[in-house]
């Protein structure tokens, strides 16, 4: 039997009706089996996307910056936390940044980020790599909190107002301009 046949009744074999369960049945196995699968993807997206899972490895002590900071405590109230940041919103852009973000695994599996020596040595690199990306995107994630169509200019200092309002009209990146802010700035190569 050549491989082409073998093909064919394998081919065959997965399309033949089934002997012992219903179409029924095998259609709502399927649609459980496929909510189940979905639930537990999310639910595994949804846990990867909090500040406590992002602060979880033991060589990132970006944590302690991040509470220094205005993103974590001010007047307001209001906490943005490390998936506000850096994940964005929609869907699809979700699970591709989730995808992107798995290099990190494989960087602390390979050892070359394991430590927090190792991995402020790294740093500086992976800073620029965020701020390229927050870049490409416009700063999406700025925006979802820092949106420039919100901004009251008038209630901004001076010194604020001549450098927002320019950037507005520009729909400048807030990167270009804010970086340092929940974090330590790692030196630029700029």
């Amino acid at each position: 039997m050549g491989g082409g046949e073998s093909l064919r009744k394998l081919w065959g074999l997965f399309w033949r009706p089934s002997v012992t369960w219903s179409f029924g049945a095998i259609f709502i196995g399927g649609l459980a089996a496929g909510i189940i699968m979905w639930g537990g993807f999310n639910t595994a997206l949804e846990y990867t996307n909090t500040t406590e899972f992002c602060l979880s490895c033991h060589e990132m002590k970006v944590g302690e910056e991040w509470r220094e900071s205005t993103h974590f405590q001010n007047p307001s109230g209001v906490t943005a936390g490390c998936p506000d940041c850096h994940v964005p919103k929609e869907w699809t852009a979700k699970v591709a940044r989730k995808i992107a973000a798995t290099s990190d695994l494989y960087y602390h599996i390979l050892g070359t980020i394991d430590t927090p020596e190792k991995f402020e040595a790294k740093r500086p690199e992976m800073a620029e790599r965020v701020w390229a990306r927050m870049t490409a995107s416009g700063s999406r994630e700025c925006k979802n909190c820092h949106a420039y169509e919100s901004m009251d200019f008038h209630n901004q200092s001076q010194r604020a107002q001549e450098k927002m309002q320019p950037a507005s009209e520009k729909d400048t990146p807030c990167v270009e301009c804010h970086t340092g802010l929940a974090h330590k700035r790692p030196p630029r190569d700029d």
